[in-house]
């Protein structure tokens, strides 16, 4: 058994037809036929269900595919980690952070980050607090930027930055003149916010249950850009951190004066976890790029 057969083998199981898959795989359909037949051979079972040129992988093929990928993508990520190790500064840094610290925070830093590093890849995965914990737990990601958690075994959470949370309302409101509110003073407003799960409606809930009232959703998504977009169509006000993407004449942003609304972000990583060293490379970084500018 070979390694060339075992890629052909997952291009036809997904294909499910030799002439499509030999055409992607740049050999002959006869030479991809025989390959497939001694492979079958090898393993003393059949794989796929034929049909003419037309394939189907049977139960047993589907069995042989997981273990398969899995196998293949142990050799592959071991390739990666041996040319991380060679070159730290070529490798690549996955990471899982909030929506609403990737639209005006992050791509600043992985900018100057790229300016000193341009070798280093990335893979970004933006998601709600609830699932971009468990991302890191299973070491979906190096890294992740969260928001302040309950206690969690062997996980690391360092503060980058304390971000004022502000709220935000159409530019024709009737507090749009204001500079800054009590946040009671919009208790009867109909609210547009996250959905549940994301760090930011969990923190407009604990303001306005700070301010006695308890918010009225009218809209929830999972977007800032979109939020923003229904405040300065007129349809309600929104609690979220400052950022460049809105258009300040159909919005106003308002500062909250009582109760404290502000949040911290952090760096968070598995503590026993050895990370890649572009990864390390990282984390050293980001670190630093907020400590200099007086926000961790």
């Amino acid at each position: 058994m070979e390694w060339q057969q075992l890629e052909y083998f997952r291009v036809v199981a997904k294909l499910e037809h030799f002439i499509k898959s030999a055409e992607q795989l740049a050999i002959s359909q006869p030479a991809l036929s025989r390959s497939m037949t001694k492979l079958e051979k090898e393993l003393g079972v059949q794989l796929f269900d034929r049909h003419g040129r037309s394939v189907q992988l049977n139960e047993t093929g589907k069995l042989f595919l997981a273990r398969v990928e899995r196998a293949m993508q142990e050799i592959e990520d071991g390739i990666e980690e041996i040319r991380q190790f060679h070159d730290p500064y070529a490798g690549k840094v996955s990471i899982a952070f909030l929506m609403s610290f990737g639209v005006h925070r992050l791509p600043d830093v992985i900018a100057s980050f790229n300016r000193k590093y341009p070798d280093v890849e990335f893979a970004l995965y933006q998601n709600p607090t609830t699932v971009i914990l468990p991302q890191l737990m299973r070491s979906e990601v190096d890294l992740c930027i969260i928001g302040p958690f309950g206690e969690e075994p062997g996980v690391v959470w360092h503060k980058l930055v304390e971000e004022e949370m502000y709220v935000y309302v159409p530019a024709d409101h009737r507090l749009a003149e204001r500079e800054s509110i009590r946040l009671e003073e919009v208790a009867g407003e109909p609210f547009i916010s996250f959905k549940p799960g994301y760090g930011v409606r969990t923190l407009m809930e604990r303001f306005c249950g700070e301010a006695g009232f308890e918010p009225k959703i009218r809209f929830e998504g999972d977007d800032i850009m979109t939020a923003a977009g229904l405040v300065s169509a007129g349809l309600g006000v929104t609690i979220i951190p400052a950022f460049s993407g809105i258009e300040h004449g159909k919005v106003k942003r308002l500062r909250v004066t009582e109760p404290y609304c502000r949040r911290e972000i952090g760096l968070a990583w598995v503590e026993d976890r050895k990370l890649p060293p572009s990864a390390d490379l990282f984390r050293s970084f980001i670190i630093e790029y907020f400590r200099g500018r007086g926000e961790s």
